[in-house]
């Protein structure tokens, strides 16, 4: 049995979540969970309203040591970098001036091969996905999904990290409208990202969080792909991504039925002792 007692993608005050870091390990203990991972969206170059501030970083990781004093739950200190091909600095770089035991590493902002502009794929709102599908790339969904995937696949080559963030999100604002993921081409690119995940020793996450907030109507992963990542024995971890303390463990046992249905029988962990995660 696949034990539902860690959740290493978690988002606070700090970045977009809408609670203190504390709410979260309040709601972890009730949840006894063994481990509870920080991963607030990195900085990225530009202003926006989801990332945390460069100069918040250190206060960010010195709140989650002095939490850890107080608790049981093993608490870890993270974040899900987003790459940008010329533009996103270095995962390395914030691992390293911050002393981060683990690094998430996802697109949320698809650069068009023309390098101008970028596609905002993630958020609430479907009309800033689809009026960026438009401007950025002609309302062409095949280029613009070939995008998305060649990133993710630069992004897995030239980066370090441990965790690949909702790794078909792509997806979400689709909603079957413009293209099926079960489609040849898509396939193929997913293909090509999963061999790079397993060349790479990446950990997937099963992320709740398209199907609690009702975005989307599988699981990031879907489940073909679950199955060749199984088949690949690509190790898998378990995430509701939550923004709000009630959102922890959302789905979370449907996303352990859907991998037992799929031949995983056990989650990644992440070792205290080795301060490496294993499989």
């Amino acid at each position: 049995m696949i034990e539902l007692n860690t959740n290493y993608h978690t988002h606070s005050l700090y970045c977009d979540g809408k609670e203190p870091l504390s709410a979260f390990v309040t709601a972890a203990e009730k949840l006894h969970y063994t481990q509870l991972g920080f991963s607030s969206h990195a900085p990225v170059p530009f202003e926006n309203d989801f990332g945390i501030k460069e100069e918040e970083i250190d206060t960010y990781c010195q709140e989650i040591d002095e939490l850890q004093q107080h608790t049981p739950v093993t608490l870890l200190k993270s974040l899900e970098c987003d790459f940008i091909p010329g533009q996103s600095k270095s995962f390395d770089a914030f691992r390293e001036e911050h002393h981060l035991d683990y690094i998430i590493g996802g697109v949320h902002l698809v650069l068009p091969p023309h390098g101008e502009g970028l596609w905002f794929i993630d958020g609430s709102k479907r009309e800033i996905y689809d009026e960026g599908l438009d401007r950025l790339f002609g309302h062409n969904i095949r280029q613009a999904v070939t995008s998305f995937w060649e990133q993710t696949f630069e992004m897995i080559e030239t980066e370090h990290f441990e965790i690949i963030a909702h790794f078909d999100k792509i997806k979400m604002h689709n909603q079957h409208r413009f293209f099926e993921d079960n489609e040849p081409w898509f396939q193929v690119l997913a293909d090509k990202a999963l061999q790079l995940i397993k060349q790479h020793d990446l950990i997937i996450e099963v992320n709740t969080r398209g199907l609690y907030k009702k975005r989307c109507d599988a699981f990031y992963p879907s489940t073909t792909l679950l199955q060749k990542a199984r088949k690949l024995d690509i190790p898998v971890i378990i995430s509701s991504d939550a923004h709000k303390s009630e959102d922890l463990g959302q789905f979370c046992p449907e996303a352990r039925d859907e991998l037992m249905r799929c031949g995983f029988d056990h989650l990644a962990t992440f070792d205290t002792a080795t301060r490496r995660f294993q499989y």
